[in-house]
């Protein structure tokens, strides 16, 4: 059964993480609409503040509502926002309703539902199975944007009628897959820790560390990952096409880094991990003004940058879940996931350097010394990102 509701958990985080290729919709979108760069970002921008914010909410009411009704709803919500979308032909506000709020309400409702469950059926192999759990939230984006570059370049769909027909496969097969989610039977009537409030949680100097670290690597994963395919120029066909490629490479190796990184973590300390995610992904950011100058290095870039941000979604909930324990996962990681809200404002930001400079090196330098202040952070508080006492209590009151 455990191994149902993994495979389950795969396929309902690889519709969600759909909107991980919108970069493939941006340039069609900017043609049809006369949009510039910053503007056709807002309903990305918009999907990653709606989204940790309902995460938060998601995780507190979880052991009331129970995994499957989240995950059902939240489904359903995630492709009828894709369907709401397609109506931007009409007026681009459908679009930012549909795939920005309605879209990031269903994924807040969801997604933590197969890390809270999985890590209960898997208790030895937390960072794995978390690794595995979210793997499809980048998979699934690789396989979006090579169907969505198809549509819109040889079946001629524009971006708001290939938005449709995803809705359509997003709403039920999230839907199916989310009707299997539920806890193991030995954990249904065991007593719930005691709640603690979000101003605890917020105080914890762990959970402070933690937040400051997970926004730098989100914010260099969504500044890079939504203008990806505008990092190389894109005045030929041959452009356009190693373009899209760099997108299915990035999504394909964030999959990969949420599994490979989870294997790392159990093996090793909370503060080696995190730190060596963190110094990765700053030497790429720094190193990018080179690699851009060929396509080869573009795509290096591409295949670099998303694998370390793949472990961001791995790294921070298994030491979250390593400290805290997996009865709490769900609020805790849920507060911890907000650092999205802040991060999300990256490809607005990184869209209007590009607006007024007409090039994106300000802005990956900027990240790239972003990433290695978080480093320094990392390496000099090692000890509280360890656990010691390995009791989330002690870090929720300061002790940690």
């Amino acid at each position: 059964m455990r191994y149902i509701i993994l495979l389950s958990a795969v396929i309902m985080q690889m519709c969600l993480g759909a909107t991980y290729s919108w970069s493939v919709y941006v340039a069609p979108i900017k043609l049809l609409t006369g949009l510039q760069q910053g503007p056709v970002q807002v309903p990305f921008t918009t999907f990653y503040l709606v989204f940790p914010l309902t995460m938060v909410f998601a995780g507190t009411i979880l052991p009331r509502t129970g995994p499957r009704f989240l995950a059902v709803t939240g489904g359903v919500l995630f492709g009828g926002g894709w369907l709401l979308a397609s109506l931007g032909i009409k007026h681009f506000v459908f679009t930012t309703l549909g795939i920005g709020v309605m879209s990031g309400i269903g994924a807040g409702l969801a997604y933590i539902v197969p890390i809270a469950v999985c890590v209960r059926w898997f208790p030895g192999q937390k960072g794995l199975v978390t690794g595995i759990a979210v793997a499809g939230f980048g998979g699934g984006a690789a396989l979006v944007s090579q169907a969505g570059g198809f549509f819109m370049e040889s079946a001629g769909r524009t971006p708001f009628a290939t938005f449709a027909l995803f809705g359509l496969v997003f709403l039920c097969t999230a839907g199916a897959a989310g009707s299997t989610m539920k806890f193991p039977a030995k954990t249904k009537h065991c007593a719930p820790p005691p709640p603690v409030s979000i101003s605890q949680i917020f105080r914890s100097p762990l959970f402070r560390l933690l937040y400051f670290a997970m926004f730098t690597g989100l914010a260099a994963g969504f500044g890079v990952n939504a203008n990806l395919k505008e990092l190389f120029p894109t005045d030929s066909f041959e452009a356009v096409r190693i373009g899209i490629t760099g997108v299915a490479l990035f999504a394909v190796a964030n999959a990969a880094g949420r599994i490979l990184w989870g294997v790392f973590f159990d093996r090793t300390k909370s503060s080696t991990a995190i730190g060596t995610n963190l110094i990765l992904q700053s030497a790429a950011l720094l190193a990018s003004p080179a690699l851009l100058t060929t396509p080869e290095g573009f795509l290096v870039l591409a295949v670099v940058c998303g694998f370390n941000y793949g472990g961001i979604l791995v790294l921070y909930v298994a030491t979250a879940t390593r400290c805290w324990g997996s009865e709490r996962i769900g609020q805790v990681y849920g507060s911890l996931f907000s650092s999205n809200i802040p991060a999300s404002l990256a490809p607005i930001v990184a869209g209007l350097i590009y607006d007024f400079s007409g090039s994106f090196t300000p802005f990956l330098y900027g990240l790239g010394l972003l990433l290695l202040a978080a480093a320094f952070f990392a390496r000099k508080h090692a000890l509280l990102l360890d656990c010691p006492g390995k009791d989330g209590l002690q870090s929720l009151n300061g002790r940690g």
